[in-house]
């Protein structure tokens, strides 16, 4: 065979083999964008267009039975000369400030202890995750029960020491912090799990190395162990923040943002404008509002915690 043949047959095969690539890449796609297609139609179905939509109507004045009139940001200054809606706003940073680091400091307790050696620890892992599983329904009224100022038990208890007693769910200036209580012990047991996992991930050697240095156990805990848990306690922080201002149905059960306004959140508000007013345009640019805000806040907490992060064992 000639040369020439001999390089035409060469360019054939690499054409061809060319080519072949060519339709298995093509093919691979279609088959990844199928693969991903209906995760993708659930984002845009339930997620991004529903967040588009949000803006829009925020920026209109609809009571969801007549059309929508535009109302360009009058929906948005009339909220901040609202007082329901800066108290709301106060109640809701008051709840941040009241469950997320008394959450984290329990759970985090509850992690260390239940990572103890210890015979038939598992039960009691099992027992402190099940509020986690429990409907929010019925645990709220459990408390609502435990709260009763007239026969509730823990005003019996506190009777017996010979304290009055006390209208957790009917005083301004208790029901917020009471209801609190409830959703700290209820979702305890989520982040208990997270902890304990990362705190199983941290090596033995580790502490080994240190009890042959002489540390003590609080040297253990800070220099080791609180160092290797941050990646853990960072997600924790994220992810409680931003439930904390999406706080809704421990209100709506337990005081119906009552008394007064005292236990009105944010997403209280909001809900009471879009369902019970009827007030669609001004519901939606209260959520505008919660969006932003907690975008503010994440950026900020990746800033100035994602850098105190310590991923290395």
């Amino acid at each position: 065979m000639s040369n020439k043949a001999s390089e035409i047959v060469v360019n054939n095969s690499i054409t061809l083999t060319k080519k072949y690539k060519s339709r298995k890449r093509k093919r691979d796609n279609l088959e990844g964008y199928l693969f991903i297609a209906p995760a993708l139609f659930g984002f845009l179905s339930f997620t991004l267009i529903p967040v588009i939509a949000v803006f829009v109507i925020g920026s209109m004045e609809w009571d969801t039975l007549t059309p929508a009139k535009w109302a360009g940001f009058d929906n948005y200054i009339n909220l901040f000369k609202d007082e329901v809606f800066l108290i709301s706003l106060k109640n809701t940073i008051l709840w941040v400030i009241y469950y997320v680091p008394a959450s984290i400091a329990l759970s985090l307790l509850l992690a260390l202890a239940m990572n103890l050696p210890l015979r038939g620890i598992s039960v009691f892992r099992t027992l402190l995750y099940i509020p986690v599983i429990s409907p929010l329904l019925a645990v709220a009224l459990l408390f609502v029960w435990l709260y009763n100022p007239d026969f509730g038990l823990i005003n019996f208890i506190l009777s017996k020491v010979g304290i009055d007693p006390i209208d957790w769910l009917t005083s301004e200036t208790l029901a917020l912090p009471s209801i609190a209580l409830m959703a700290i012990w209820k979702n305890a047991g989520y982040n208990m799990l997270i902890f304990l996992a990362a705190l199983q991930g941290i090596p033995r050697h580790l502490y080994e190395a240190a009890e042959l240095d002489g540390a003590t156990k609080v040297q253990k805990f800070f220099r080791i162990t609180f160092p290797l848990l941050t990646p853990a306690t960072f997600f924790i922080t994220i992810m409680s923040v931003i439930g904390a201002f999406q706080v809704f149905g421990e209100i709506y059960i337990m005081t119906s943002g009552g008394p007064g306004y005292s236990t009105h959140t944010l997403t209280y508000y909001l809900w009471s404008n879009a369902f019970k007013y009827n007030k669609m345009g001004y519901a939606c640019a209260i959520a505008v509002i919660m969006f932003i805000l907690i975008l503010i806040i994440t950026l900020i907490q990746n800033k100035l915690l994602g850098r105190k992060v310590q991923y290395d064992m």
